[in-house]
């Protein structure tokens, strides 16, 4: 259906020659998903919007390469003759619809436009029509409706639903989806990728999926093409590649990963380093310098795609195969019982966080001038924590549950309304303006977005230096060069700039930061969810050693069940301002009891085509419901799939009754449901 040959995307800059794409070969026949992953940089996103047209030249220039839809040639043709193309033969589905879609442009003439362009027979009604019959077919509820309103009115995944049926609208042969679902919740990701699922068994389209999701691709992918530094490293079916890699890059995506389904590793593996500059590519293999099974060979010879001698589809270029199969092969270590030794030791006693009856809600307001309260958001509402010093308590949910407002009021960023909270013994919401800047000594917070939260103005030594100033403390010759050193960073960096490092830098820059003062307690708020799996390993093993070695208690903020299984000592799960259950780790993911806990960990992919295949899925239907009017009685009820299965009697009492926490199968596990029941949903 589709097939690129050697192609080759090149940007000249002033620091020389980029080569984003470099040689690059592959094919996608009709009704087939291939997979293409890779860390940011690797070239996935370029290859797949030279197929489109839209990279533009210059910058860039196109060395060498053939780019073919059944026999056609792409990179060929004139810009008239590709934009008949695009849209029509071969549609995209971009990372960010909300980017991607016009803000001005009801969310149906946006389709209809689509249709119109690619069949000037259609007329303004039938595409309106069309446009409608589009949203219904993608799964959003009264497309009639819902096609006159704008993109900023629909939630997230509706705007990706809209997207797609957009992608759609004119039946392409290729739809190149460019990390569709990673900007939403798991929930919606297994909402939009079975209905992806759906309508390519319907129409037979050919889907090449970009992506660094690993857990994605096992679920979804026939084959898969692993890029690293405009190349490919290696290419085989879904089984090949996770049973049996070949190429240590590829080992090495997949020893970072967390594991939901599996007993927690004593540390990840993450691979060493960052990706290389593109336009300084080390000499040989690329990967060399970050690879653990290098050797001289390795930096003196480019190798080349070869193919295994028992498997002719399954490609690699690593000059030492059998060594990364052997390694591949050998079971990662799970934890001693007993070796967490800091949970033990402090389960006891009075708890570093406790909170009782935290609520926070904002008001709703009307008017320009003469503003009046029409409502009332209840983002938290009446939350009891509590965390034993050194340990983790991880709080997750959908976007928009309450997670990061409850994490913000603890740490009275936002005022809380009302309740409680104590921080090793101190009742925080109790003081005064400056006691609670004395007090912030022992309370720091990891932000999601370290770019956003360092100042761009400012080196490292002085954005490290103002918390000594702000706050007091110490701060020697050696203070700043021995904190960078700490979270596994060279003194030498002091001196640069956030625009200079990397994700994983500056998130670490981050990590030190809040952990200039010796802090008692840590708020992380989603710490690794903008960062690449290797490097969310880097940093996952960061803070397990910081909390080793200081003692630190951590509130950890996620959506991502892998990671919070691997990092977590309890995990509370909240659902529109409230817990709905909390538990220890390994009992609230082998033995679930919410319907949303269970909804949560059966979304989640699973990093192994074999067990993906095999597992129960439970899919929720529609949004999160408006919190400014949430629904009467158990909040969960209106998307709950056990509430179908209920008697009317039964029913009526979800409707009329707020549930409460209550213990379930033991003193630490507490659920909010009245039909609470155990349903085990991963084989451990």
């Amino acid at each position: 259906m589709l097939e690129v040959r050697d192609l080759r995307v090149h940007f000249s800059t002033d620091a020389g020659v980029v080569k984003a794409v470099d040689g690059v070969s592959w094919h996608v026949d009709r009704g087939e998903t291939l997979a293409i992953v890779g860390e940011s940089g690797s070239g996935k996103s370029v290859s797949a919007m030279s197929l489109m047209g839209l990279v533009p030249t210059p910058p860039a220039t196109f060395p060498s390469g053939e780019v073919l839809l059944e026999g056609r040639s792409l990179l060929t043709m004139s810009e008239s003759e590709q934009r008949k193309l695009r849209g029509k033969d071969i549609a995209m589905i971009f990372q960010d619809p909300l980017t991607a879609l016009n803000p001005v442009y009801k969310v149906g003439d946006q389709i209809a436009e689509m249709i119109r362009a690619h069949d000037r027979q259609a007329g303004k009604v039938t595409a309106r029509r069309r446009a409608v019959d589009l949203l219904g077919e993608v799964g959003i509820p009264n497309p009639a409706a819902r096609a006159s309103q704008y993109p900023h009115e629909f939630s997230g995944g509706m705007r990706q639903r809209a997207m797609i049926a957009m992608a759609l609208a004119n039946d392409p042969k290729v739809l190149l989806a460019d990390e569709p679902t990673t900007a939403l919740d798991v929930t919606v990701q297994a909402q939009i990728m079975n209905l992806l699922e759906k309508l390519q068994e319907q129409r037979e389209t050919a889907i090449v999926l970009i992506t660094h999701d690993l857990g994605l691709v096992a679920a979804h992918a026939d084959r898969i093409m692993v890029m690293y530094a405009g190349r490919v490293v290696e290419t085989g079916t879904n089984d090949e590649i996770f049973a049996e890699p070949r190429h240590a890059y590829t080992y090495g995506l997949l020893s970072s990963l967390a594991r939901m389904d599996q007993a927690r590793p004593e540390k990840l593996e993450p691979i060493p380093g960052q990706p290389p500059n593109l336009a300084h590519v080390p000499s040989g293999c690329a990967f060399h310098p970050r690879c653990r099974f290098a050797t001289s060979s390795c930096a003196e010879k480019t190798p080349e795609l070869v193919q295994l001698t028992d498997r002719p589809g399954h490609l690699h270029a690593c000059l030492h195969p059998d060594e990364v199969g052997e390694a591949a092969a050998t079971p990662r270590e799970p934890v001693v019982p007993g070796s967490e030794a800091h949970v033990a030791e402090t389960a006891t006693g009075e708890p570093m966080l406790r909170t009782a009856g935290l609520t926070k809600s904002f008001p709703i307001r009307s008017g320009v001038l003469f503003q009046r309260t029409v409502g009332v958001v209840q983002a938290v509402d009446g939350i009891d924590l509590e965390i034993p010093e050194g340990q983790t308590l991880s709080l997750v949910g959908e976007s928009g549950c309450g997670k990061s407002t409850a994490a913000r009021a603890i740490l009275r960023l936002h005022e809380p309304t009302a309740g409680s909270v104590h921080i090793n013994g101190r009742d925080v919401t109790a003081l005064g303006q400056s006691e609670l800047r004395s007090a912030r000594e022992d309370m720091q917070i990891v932000f999601q977005d370290p770019y956003a939260s360092l100042n761009p103005r400012m080196t490292v030594r002085s954005i490290l230096s103002e918390k000594y100033e702000l706050l007091g403390g110490e701060l020697t010759d050696s203070t700043i060069p021995e904190l960078l050193e700490t979270v596994g960073l060279s003194a030498e960096y002091a001196e640069r700039y956030p625009h200079e490092f990397s994700g994983g830098q500056r998130q670490r820059v981050g990590i030190a930061r809040a952990i200039a003062l010796n802090p008692k307690f840590v708020v992380l708020d989603e710490p690794v969810s903008a960062l690449d799996v290797s490097i969310q390993a880097q940093v996952l093993n960061l803070l397990e050693q910081l909390q080793r070695d200081f003692g630190l208690t951590y509130l950890f903020i996620a959506h991502d069940l892998s990671v919070v299984r691997h990092i977590s000592d309890r995990v509370a799960v909240m659902y529109l301002g409230n817990v709905v259950e909390v538990a220890d780790r390994d009992d609230l993911f082998d033995r679930p009891q919410h319907p949303y806990t269970q909804a949560l960990i059966s979304a989640v992919p699973v990093p192994d085509p074999e067990v993906e295949r095999s597992r129960e899925r439970i899919v929720l239907t529609g949004d999160v419901p408006n919190p400014a009017d949430p629904p009467s009685g158990c909040r969960f009820r209106t998307r709950c799939w056990k509430h179908l299965e209920l008697s009317d009697a039964d029913k009526a009492r979800c409707i009329d009754e707020k549930p409460v926490l209550e213990i379930a199968s033991g003193p630490g596990h507490r659920v909010a449901c009245h039909f609470a029941e155990e349903r085990a949903l991963l084989r451990t």
